[in-house]
């Protein structure tokens, strides 16, 4: 699951006592008989849970038998057969009552330990959740459909977080000790990772995994979920079609990456996109795009590459459109320059609460990178270079609901004037667990039906306007 295939030495490094130099099982002094392991309740799945003294022993055993050099190099399949032989050996010099059951468990958690994130695994593997959280070695959750609940998996100790948090960004060349304690990474499969390491997080290390979505979410799927309604799907649609510049504006966990994506397969099959992200997240189908990441500062403070820095060089790329993953700083101000000098079609997301905060937001942000600029020479510059601002929410039964589609339409004096294409309007009569209410179009001619008649879809969006 992790980074690279081969396990390398540092998996062993919170391994209890240093390796053996050859492979052989050494000799350890027979210990009395224990008595049958006590098994704590099964949990909701029905698997039996190993005593954490038991696991314990028999990892001491296997670690101390095992060879550190001669297992570099190995996948987890070429190591299985071995460290199943290993868990038999120990749990029979040692006298163990250890079931069939226990013992593909243990050399499951083993392999984890070596080739994986350890007691987290089985957790990314899980495709109902979406994120895991890991507060300090005895406290995991994850999110189910919107909703946190704390699991049963427990790391050994600190050291055990820090470990698996160190091998997860050195998977992408970064570091995090307590010189760097927080640090941005990805896993192999684009999951998106943060961590904060003690002294700044005082409870021990945290781990933030926000999983990589292995459906392909598109924006028919989203009107089938009732995310949106199909109106807003197929409007949502002929927007990327006619390279409108859209912002994706919602709070942390709402499901802007996500609708970013999906509108993102409407672009043509012959432009060249570049995405511009700290943690690469997008997942663009069209076959000619580029992607770029920044890098952080190294150890003495120099090499950085900025989301700005980025941007001006993707200028320099020739593309068609640029799709930056998230606007939160001094980038705004390239972004809309980019927007406004030929490069249609362009998206990004942005955190706020509502369609105008947004705009207040990127006002603010224009101002970080050139603060001699007035604010109606900004105002101009969002209004001509913005279309359409999706605001996205995730509501309090967990479900991600398109909540706004809000056009901008120009200039009145100093005021950018919008209007709102498409509402949900909540129903609070019907107060119960699922939010209820209805997706309610405007029912008005869109200030882009010029520019979709341009492309020959003016029909196709007056159509899709009419409730």
């Amino acid at each position: 699951m992790f980074g690279q295939k081969q396990i390398s030495r540092n998996a062993f490094d919170d391994a209890a006592p240093p390796a053996a130099e050859s492979a052989t099982v050494t000799t350890l002094a027979p210990k009395p008989a224990e008595p049958a392991p006590v098994r704590a309740p099964a949990p909701e799945g029905g698997e039996t849970l190993v005593r954490s003294d038991l696991f314990k022993l028999i990892r001491n055993g296997v670690f101390t038998a095992m060879n550190a050099s001669a297992a570099v190099g190995k996948t987890r399949e070429q190591m299985k057969p071995g460290v199943e032989q290993l868990v038999l050996e120990v749990a029979e010099r040692e006298r163990l009552n250890v079931t069939l059951a226990e013992q593909g468990q243990i050399v499951g958690e083993l392999l984890n330990d070596m080739f994986g994130l350890g007691p987290i695994e089985p957790l990314l593997a899980d495709e109902t959740i979406t994120d895991v959280l890991v507060n300090g070695p005895d406290q995991v959750y994850v999110e189910r459909h919107g909703r946190l609940e704390l699991t049963q998996c427990k790391f050994r100790d600190n050291a055990h977080v820090i470990n698996v948090a160190q091998r997860i960004a050195a998977g992408v060349g970064r570091r995090v000790d307590e010189s760097s304690p927080m640090v941005d990474a990805r896993l192999a499969d684009g999951s998106r990772v943060n961590v904060v390491l003690p002294p700044l997080a005082i409870h021990g290390a945290s781990i933030s995994i926000r999983k990589f979505s292995k459906r392909n979410i598109t924006l028919h799927r989203m009107a089938q979920q009732g995310n949106m309604s199909q109106a807003m799907a197929n409007v949502l649609k002929l927007a990327s079609t006619c390279r409108l510049n859209v912002i994706v504006s919602g709070g942390t966990g709402s499901g802007k990456t996500t609708l970013l994506n999906a509108l993102s397969h409407f672009i043509g099959l012959g432009e060249r996109t570049v995405t511009i992200e700290d943690a690469a997240e997008l997942q663009l189908v069209q076959p000619h795009v580029v992607s770029l990441e920044t890098r952080p500062e190294n150890a003495e403070g120099l090499g950085a590459v900025t989301q700005r820095d980025l941007v001006r060089n993707a200028l320099r790329m020739r593309p068609d459109r640029i799709i930056l993953g998230e606007t939160r700083g001094a980038e705004a101000f390239d972004v809309l320059q980019a927007m406004n000098t030929g490069h249609d079609g362009s998206m990004t997301t942005i955190h706020a609460n509502t369609p105008r905060d947004g705009i207040t937001r990127l006002e603010s942000m224009v101002m970080m990178a050139n603060g001699n600029l007035p604010l109606l020479s900004i105002r101009r510059q969002i209004s001509s270079a913005v279309h359409l601002i999706v605001q996205i929410e995730r509501m309090r039964d967990g479900m991600r609901r398109v909540t706004r589609i809000t056009e901008l339409v120009g200039m009145e004096g100093d005021v950018i004037i919008t209007q709102d294409l498409f509402t949900f309007r909540y129903d609070a009569s019907a107060y119960s667990e699922e939010v209820k209410g209805t997706y309610e179009s405007a029912a008005v001619r869109p200030a882009f039906a010029q520019r979709a008649a341009y492309y020959g879809l003016e029909d196709a969006l007056l159509e899709a306007m009419t409730p």
